[in-house]
């Protein structure tokens, strides 16, 4: 079975940054395709940046593209979420997500539990 572990959230005024990490041991054993996801009270879930272990091919959601940065550190077994220029409409929880296959598979197989990220001046 396998453990999603994130870190990193908190609070950020407008404009500021944070670094979410996801970590599995898994990650440095094998391919996985591993996603940040984020969710708003309401509304749905938002696939907002996915990486390929295999060729670190990665995916952007328009709405964070150039602000948001992913990385896979093998290393360290953690895939890690830069977010820059932070916004107030970034408010959500973030959730790290992982699959054997691709970054599009309608329903990712393995979670984590969800770390908050408030962005509020």
């Amino acid at each position: 079975q396998v453990q999603l572990v994130e870190s990193g959230g908190g609070l950020v005024q407008p404009g500021g940054s944070l670094r979410l990490s996801c970590s599995a041991s898994v990650f440095s054993a094998g391919y996985y395709a591993i996603a940040w996801f984020r969710q708003v009270p309401g509304k749905e879930r938002e696939r907002v940046s996915c990486i390929h272990s295999h060729d670190g091919s990665t995916y952007y959601a328009d709405s964070v593209k150039g602000r948001f940065t992913i990385s896979n550190t093998n290393a360290r077994g953690t895939v890690d979420l830069q977010m820059d220029s932070l916004r107030l409409e970034d408010t959500a929880v973030y959730f790290c997500a992982a699959d054997r296959s691709s970054c599009f598979v309608p329903k990712m197989q393995y979670w984590g539990k969800g770390v908050t990220v408030t962005v509020s001046s």
